[in-house]
């Protein structure tokens, strides 16, 4: 654990000598204070990492005390000293900026834990800090970035920590989490950054020219090739190559591939010759592996060369904290692309988003707004600029369509609802969600149309 700069504040001096004398044999630089104004004269003038503040001192209270230190030292994390018995007032304190809060008699292993889970936020925040500044010295600006939450932040983390190295990384997480935008920035912040990013939907290509796009083929190899194609591989040499969807891989790519890995070395379809190419992989998949290992859809052996690093992305549900800087975000570009004066988004349609669970996480959201800033007739964002179907889950079972609206309006309004569901439940896929509705693709994508829903690039393709 990191040796952090504390400062004690406890009025009893038998208890603070204490306190002081087991943290300075812990290896923590430790400073005292016997009250509130001459804590925070300490912290005037100096710097500290955390701050052990008894919550009932004489004069100033802990909680007086905390206010006050967060406008000194708005950084510095605070953990509360409160009797048994006062664990509201902790409470309230946590409210108020405290990080955790500690009863008496103190626990001192209870302690360490805290002032463990301290050290490692403080070592993970500025480990962002310089993850962003290499960013933007890239020119990579920090929208492409947003992780309020505690959760993607380590995401973000442990990506910048691994993009230095040569190991394969495997990415997990449901589709639309942003597994493509992580690959991008390992590559950005990897050694490989002047050299190619190449991105392959492997369940995007038909089985049939998956190998050939990959490996590229001779001349006559097969019907069609007319002339030598270089393959991905070779189009990434001394980059990267980003397979997404590597769960849909043939047993017969699996094999290559996996040789790929062992050897560095492939050849074209219909070709002899033994190529090499410098190749750093990034993959990426929503499936189950372990599962289709079980299954024998998936070598194991090939797995396990994939997942040197493996990175779970959380989906948007799970990490609440961004979707209101990720509408900011969305709403300034949309709202830049389609020319439109959009100031802000009303608090009722904000609530309406937070509570929602996104299914198609942040992809899904993305498509909300734009939807939204393309429709709305003002420049706030209102609950009825958003799809019918996020609206019509916040209202209680058997609620109608609002009277005042026409019987076309209402029929219609709950057929783009079923789509827009039928749609969520097929992951995109244009033939799956028509065959879901009784449809034929034809009529579904007029309806698409017809209601301004943001329809798959590739009806086959599942979003990552």
């Amino acid at each position: 654990m990191k040796a952090l700069d504390v400062l004690v504040v406890e009025d009893e001096r038998s208890q603070r000598e204490m306190l002081c004398g087991f943290l300075r044999k812990e290896g923590f630089r430790v400073v005292e204070a016997e009250d509130g104004p001459t804590a925070l004269d300490h912290l005037r003038k100096n710097s500290f990492d955390v701050m052990i503040l008894d919550q009932k001192m004489p004069g100033m209270s802990g909680l007086q005390v905390l206010e006050e230190a967060k406008k000194i030292q708005p950084d510095v994390d605070a953990l509360m000293v409160t009797a048994f018995g006062s664990v509201e007032s902790a409470v309230e304190a946590m409210k108020k900026g405290a990080f955790d809060y500690v009863t008496k008699p103190i626990d001192l292993e209870e302690l360490l834990l805290a002032l463990a889970r301290i050290a490692e936020r403080r070592t993970l925040i500025r480990e962002n800090e310089i993850l962003k500044e290499r960013l933007q010295e890239k020119g990579i600006g920090e929208s492409q970035l947003i992780c309020k939450s505690p959760k993607m932040a380590e995401v973000v983390n442990l990506a910048g920590r691994v993009a230095s190295s040569k190991a394969s990384v495997l990415l997990l997480g449901e589709s639309g989490t942003g597994k493509e935008l992580l690959a991008r920035l390992i590559h950005s912040l990897s050694p490989r950054s002047s050299k190619p990013l190449v991105t392959v939907n492997c369940a995007a290509l038909p089985e049939s020219l998956l190998e050939s796009e990959l490996f590229g083929h001779e001349k006559g190899a097969f019907t069609g090739a007319t002339q030598r194609r270089v393959g991905f591989f070779e189009q990434a040499d001394g980059g990267t190559l980003f397979l997404d969807e590597v769960g849909d891989l043939t047993p017969t790519v699996q094999v290559k591939l996996l040789r790929f890995l062992q050897e560095g070395e492939f050849q074209r379809v219909g070709g002899s010759a033994v190529l090499r190419s410098d190749v750093r992989l990034i993959s990426a998949t929503h499936r189950d592996l372990k599962a289709r290992m079980q299954d024998g859809s998936f070598r194991e052996d090939l797995f396990y060369r994939l997942n040197v690093v493996t990175i779970l992305l959380p989906p948007l549900r799970e990490r609440r904290e961004d979707i209101r800087p990720l509408v900011e975000h969305f709403m300034s570009v949309y709202a830049a692309e389609n020319g439109k004066p959009i100031e802000g988004i009303s608090r009722e349609a904000m609530d309406l988003l937070l509570r929602y669970d996104y299914p198609g996480n942040v992809r899904e959201l993305e498509n909300i707004i734009e939807r939204a800033v393309v429709i709305t007739r003002g420049t706030i964002i209102q609950t009825e600029d958003l799809p019918f179907g996020l609206q019509s889950r916040e209202k209680p079972k058997g609620t109608k369509a609002p009277s005042h609206m026409g019987l076309k309006a209402r029929l219609e309004a709950l057929e783009r609802e079923l789509i827009e569901e039928a749609m969520a439940e097929a992951r995109s896929n244009q033939s799956k969600a028509a065959s879901l509705l009784g449809l034929s693709e034809r009529m579904l994508r007029y309806k698409l149309k017809k209601y301004g829903l943001k329809a798959s690039e590739n009806p086959s393709r599942p979003p990552t």
